[in-house]
């Protein structure tokens, strides 16, 4: 993920759980004291993050429509799920992902 990747995440992320995220919440997000884990947030804007952080805002991107859901989570394009019940679970699993943004935002 880039600098400008993660700008754009951490919008896209705001408008999925309807709020504006600030640098110190997604600190918050990647379980960094949200006073000090602003300025790292600041600097991965430039550089982009790495390591476990990298891997952990893949993953809460798919809160958003405009990220896909990662292959190794989507079990919604198997055989055994109807084709017309993969837009609602599709749109179930964004949603608890948007729920599980929240919390940790609390």
């Amino acid at each position: 993920m880039t600098g400008a990747e993660l700008k754009q995440l951490r919008q896209d992320l705001g408008e999925a759980i309807g709020r504006p995220l600030t640098a110190a919440d997604m600190a918050k997000l990647c379980g960094l004291e949200p006073k000090e884990g602003a300025d790292t947030i600041r600097r991965w804007e430039i550089t982009g993050p790495s390591g476990p952080a990298d891997k952990l805002l893949t993953i809460l991107a798919m809160a958003s429509d405009r990220h896909p859901i990662l292959e190794n989570f989507n079990i919604f394009d198997r055989w055994d799920v109807d084709e017309k019940e993969r837009p609602a679970r599709r749109a179930a699993f964004r949603e608890k992902m948007r729920n599980e943004i929240r919390e940790r935002l609390e």
